[in-house]
């Protein structure tokens, strides 16, 4: 079992039916300050990207200026199928337009193991590597891999999840909190168009280790604690936390076993949703009564919300993650500042108690109605996979092709 700091800090967020600490002072989680673009006329940012890729074209010059390799190393391909289907290509991109060799570049996948993440790490750095970029499986296995890489005089950006205690130089990822209020203003959205009647929910939350989950249901219970303080909304179970599909559904069902007046489930993301959604089918319950959330906007999840048995994905364009933690590392190389555009606020380590300096990008909530000027549009989903055999009669009433 991995043990990190994380730990103990999402039971405070859930006891007591939610949430006296969640949604308290914001220095025990995420502090976002928005900054405009550097005076200098700077032409990265993180509201330059985009989807082709060209604001890449402007950092050839601080590419030139590096020298080394740049090493990322992912996590898993368990709790989200996006690292191998969009981060690795996504990067490798961005690398590329800026003019980063291949030679240069190394971007690998853990495949779930610390002691992977860590040998990785370790291996880049015997080859070459002046800079890393990982996305940590812990806060265990990111601490010993930013300990060794600053033992070594190689900085680290923290990718997708912050290390508690760590040593980065720079943290990229989305405003998780706001991902977490996307998924709370969803759920409370789709209470109201599917008439739940007496809405009683099953508040899911990530693993205990992965500070992202911390940050999300920080979002989520701060929409949901007013509602259950006037009584409108009553929580009836908050299980432990996972990112295991099979043990989400597991959690799930030991709650409706106990609960069985549950009529909604908020979960953080569209893989621990499938299961317990296809749970919900073999109990016959229909379409639009059991609101169920999500993240990550997978193809399952968005057939799920076409289908009418989720309410909606917090979106995420990986595009824009990979291009700022390109971007970053890039100026690393180099050894010089990247422009206030791009670092654009701050997200507390609440272990070290620092602010760290952040790239942070705004997440989209996706429903049925702006499926396809966002997913579609952007070529997360093909359409001619989104809307396969059953689910083409859903794309055509909401104008998906």
């Amino acid at each position: 079992m991995r043990m990190s700091t994380t730990r103990a800090l999402v039971p405070l967020l859930l006891v007591g039916g939610l949430l006296a600490a969640a949604c308290g002072s914001s220095s025990s989680s995420s502090t976002t300050t928005t900054a405009a673009s550097s005076s200098g006329g700077a032409t990265v940012s993180v509201t330059t990207f985009n989807k082709d890729f060209t604001t890449m074209a402007n950092l050839k010059a601080v590419e030139a200026a590096g020298k080394g390799k740049i090493a990322v190393i992912l996590p898993d391909t368990v709790s989200s199928a996006r690292y191998t289907e969009f981060d690795a290509p996504y990067l490798a991109k961005a690398f590329a337009d800026a003019g980063l060799s291949t030679s240069d570049t190394i971007i690998q996948n853990a495949q779930g193991s610390d002691s992977t993440q860590l040998t990785d790490a370790q291996s880049d750095i015997t080859s070459g590597a002046s800079v890393l970029v990982v996305d940590p499986l812990d806060a265990g296995v990111g601490n010993s891999i930013e300990s060794y890489a600053t033992s070594h005089g190689v900085p680290v950006v923290d990718y997708d999840r912050l290390v508690l205690g760590g040593s980065r130089k720079y943290y990229v990822s989305f405003d998780n909190v706001k991902v977490g209020t996307l998924i709370g203003n969803g759920m409370v959205s789709c209470i109201a168009n599917w008439k739940v009647a007496k809405p009683t929910l099953a508040v899911m939350v990530g693993s205990p280790t992965d500070n992202n989950a911390t940050l999300f249901a920080q979002g989520y219970n701060a929409v949901l604690k007013p509602l259950v303080s006037s009584g409108a909304y009553t929580v009836a179970a908050t299980p432990a936390g996972t990112w295991d599909p099979p043990t989400a559904l597991t959690e799930f069902q030991q709650a409706y076993t106990a609960h069985s007046n549950i009529n909604a489930v908020l979960v953080p993301n569209d893989e621990n949703a499938a299961p317990i959604i296809s749970y919900l089918k073999t109990l016959n319950i229909p379409a639009k009564k059991f609101p169920v959330t999500g993240q990550d906007a997978t193809l399952v999840g968005l057939q799920n919300i076409l289908s009418g048995y989720q309410c909606g994905t917090a979106y995420k364009p990986i595009y824009l993650e990979a291009q700022a933690a390109a971007a970053l590392a890039l100026y690393l190389r180099a050894g010089k500042t990247p422009p206030t555009g791009l670092v654009n606020g701050t997200v507390r380590d609440t272990v070290s108690n620092v602010n760290v300096p952040s790239s942070l990008l705004v997440p989209e909530w996706v429903t049925p109605t702006n499926m396809e000027a966002t997913v579609v549009a952007d070529g997360f989903v093909p359409a001619s996979q989104l809307c396969a055999g059953a689910y083409a009669a859903d794309c055509t009433t909401y104008g998906i092709h």
